[in-house]
């Protein structure tokens, strides 16, 4: 089973090494000692803690059915506008999302460079690499 120092898992959960040390020790977060004394986070407790996290964090509005699973709340930081397309840049955390809608959809959305939004994602590829 992975395990993962306190940095590791503060990046992985897009927060400080400080935030993790004051989660685990208030108990929020169960963290362990390797061979040579250094705290650690065994992977199945970290991966479990992130998605108890996550829950709730970007809900579908009450009263939509949607099969969509996938969503970053994150602030656009840049739109780029054509006759009939747009480019709209989103920045989730550590992740960059880019998304092609249409100008009407960027106009009555109110969407520009500031604002924060919730990216919905629905994608039949998804590739997965390993470090």
């Amino acid at each position: 089973m992975p395990s993962y120092s306190i940095g590791q898992a503060a990046e992985l959960l897009g927060v400080s090494s400080e935030t993790v040390r004051r989660w685990a020790d208030s108990g929020r977060l169960r963290m362990d000692r390797d061979g040579s004394g250094n705290r650690v986070i065994d992977g199945v407790g970290l991966a479990a803690f992130a998605q108890e996290r996550a829950a709730g964090m970007h809900p579908v509005p009450e009263g939509v059915a949607t099969s969509v699973r996938n969503s970053f709340a994150g602030i656009v930081t840049a739109v780029r506008v054509d006759d009939v397309a747009a480019q709209v840049e989103i920045q989730s955390g550590p992740h960059r999302l880019v998304s092609l809608v249409t100008r009407e959809s960027v106009e009555e959305l109110g969407i520009e460079v500031g604002v924060t939004v919730t990216a919905r994602v629905k994608s039949t590829n998804v590739h997965i690499d390993l470090p």
